[in-house]
């Protein structure tokens, strides 16, 4: 019986665990070209406070360690926050960054991580049932995002009238929530109905919109993926 000679598919090589931080480093200095020096800077810094305390105190092996150890965690820190903003900011303004956004946050709330409303110029909303209600959350113009808000808020009347709508504007000027601060706009909605109403409203809804919208040609809000670990503060 002849041989199979295909050649095998090479696995795919295991990611070191330095690699994250390199593609961390790599994507915060994208947008931020003073990244090494912060970086870097707390990392040398700590070590040399470390020096001069042991030269003050005469303990050369407990001082230089820990300032080794708090600049490396000063370091950590400072990576962690640049990329965590580097990656909002490299998807802003993106059609279907909210969405992506969206997709980051699970406790607490149920959340439609695709457009609920949209239009032809890529403008769409998105909704977020939690204990302050329903939100919905714009991703687009603000003048164009009214008429989708305002035409899926009668469709949630009619469904569910008692349930209190809020709206988040997601953009940088007045009034408007910037991308970066959404979590926590949505964190800060007073709370209005409890757990159990919650998951009791998501079903009421999906009841009766069990099917969602067909998007329009020419609109993908999946194709927005943002660095994952990067907006989770890695």
């Amino acid at each position: 019986m002849a041989k199979d000679k295909t050649p095998k598919a090479d696995k795919p090589k295991k990611q070191r665990w330095y690699h994250t931080y390199i593609d961390a480093y790599r994507i915060s200095k994208e947008s931020y070209s003073w990244t090494g020096l912060a970086v870097f800077g707390s990392l040398i810094g700590g070590i040399v406070i470390g020096i001069v305390l042991a030269a003050i105190y005469g303990r050369w092996i407990v001082f230089p360690f820990t300032g080794l150890v708090t600049g490396l965690l000063a370091a950590m820190l400072i990576l962690m926050q640049t990329v965590k903003y580097a990656s909002y900011k490299q998807i802003d303004g993106v059609p279907g960054a909210t969405g992506a956004v969206l997709d980051q946050i699970k406790r607490g709330w149920v959340i439609s991580t695709e457009p609920v409303r949209f239009n032809r110029t890529q403008d769409m909303v998105f909704r977020a049932i939690g204990r302050p209600g329903i939100v919905l959350i714009t991703d687009g113009n603000p003048g164009r995002t009214k008429r989708l808000i305002e035409d899926e808020r009668r469709a949630l009347k009619r469904i569910i009238p008692s349930v209190p709508i809020s709206v988040l504007v997601v953009g940088k000027g007045e009034g408007q929530v910037p991308l970066i601060k959404l979590k926590k706009a949505m964190n800060k909605l007073p709370k209005q109905i409890s757990h159990e109403e919650v998951y009791a409203v998501s079903n009421r809804i999906d009841a009766v919109q069990p099917n969602a919208l067909p998007i329009p040609k020419g609109i993908d809000p999946t194709r927005v993926r943002p660095d994952r670990k990067g907006m989770r503060g890695r």
